[in-house]
């Protein structure tokens, strides 16, 4: 039981970091972690439907149609209608919409490489490994 408390303490306090550390970034992009959030998932996947981004994002639809709205303006992302299914609208990133999820994928990127010089190419297979497995609870 003392090796969970200490693995709470520890994941809380890596987390309380990691928000911290993202406000901080997001903070001088003039968007919200929100808005971040929607172009990192887009990012990394792709066009979604929006229930399939909902989904990712862990937030309604009627939340995302809104975070939606605000990015189209800022020409960042697309909505287009689905190709099979005439019920459904996917998104996607533009050109703009692109390039600042590059520019804040390189942050991480270099958070990331920052956080993991000192552990081993061993440690970092199993700290993968024990993240993924944690990400599947989800």
């Amino acid at each position: 039981m003392q090796n969970l408390e200490k693995l709470n303490q520890t994941l809380t306090e890596f987390y309380d970091k990691m928000s911290s550390w993202e406000q901080s970034v997001v903070k001088e992009t003039g968007y919200s972690l929100a808005q971040t959030h929607t172009i990192e998932v887009l990012g990394s996947h792709g066009a979604l439907r929006m229930k399939e981004l909902a989904e990712k994002l862990g937030i309604t639809t009627g939340t995302l149609t809104v975070q939606v709205e605000k990015l189209v303006k800022a020409g960042l992302i697309v909505r287009r209608p689905h190709s099979e299914d005439r019920r459904a609208i996917v998104v996607e990133l533009t050109e703009a919409g692109q390039a600042i999820h590059q520019q804040h994928n390189q942050l991480h990127l270099e958070l990331v490489k920052d956080l993991t010089r000192n552990i081993s190419p061993e440690q970092a297979e199993v700290l993968l490994q024990c993240l993924g497995e944690m990400n599947r609870e989800f």
